[in-house]
């Protein structure tokens, strides 16, 4: 980790909700971090024709992810996507007329209204009802699959970052 990182990094020891929560905030960061310093055109930049992937799609996406196993899991099956109003995840990546303020706001505030729920929620046992598959889910099963999301994403990122103007790394 260099300097200039902003990331807290994970316990090399802990508990499994400790560690679950820290490596969540690890990749959260991770997302912001690889987005740090660029203007709305190159967040905007995609990967490559056909595909609309771009760091404020990624950004837009995990806003609908934390959403969708989060909000929409434990409080409200019924809550509308952000940026559709089917549950289309790919609606998301389309970012061309987004902003990073637009795309940011959203997805921090989602981030902070899964963060409550995880700290209000008395075990990692707690269950939800996920609505698009009509199933109960576990909230240690939902930060899994969360944190599965943001390795991923953030895997994207880092070639995304560097095709824009040659970061890489962390």
């Amino acid at each position: 980790m260099t300097t200039d990182d902003p990331r807290i990094a994970p316990p090399h020891v802990g508990g499994e909700r400790d560690t679950l929560r820290a490596f969540l905030d690890y990749h959260r960061a991770t997302l912001a971090m690889k987005c740090r310093g660029l203007g709305d055109e190159q967040l905007r930049e995609r990967s490559m024709p056909p595909s609309t992937l771009s760091l404020l799609g990624l950004v837009r996406h995990m806003a609908e992810v934390e959403r969708a196993w989060f909000r929409r899991v434990f409080e409200d099956g019924e809550a509308p996507m952000v940026w559709s109003d089917e549950i289309d995840f790919q609606a998301a990546y389309d970012a061309s007329r987004s902003t990073r303020a637009e795309a940011f706001a959203a997805w921090e505030a989602e981030v902070e209204h899964s963060r409550r729920i995880e700290r209000e929620a008395a075990s990692l046992d707690l269950t939800g009802r996920q609505p698009r598959w009509g199933e109960d889910v576990s909230l240690r099963m939902v930060m899994v699959h969360v944190l599965l999301e943001y390795g991923r994403h953030n895997g994207h990122a880092d070639f995304l970052r560097e095709g824009v103007d040659g970061t890489v790394g962390a």
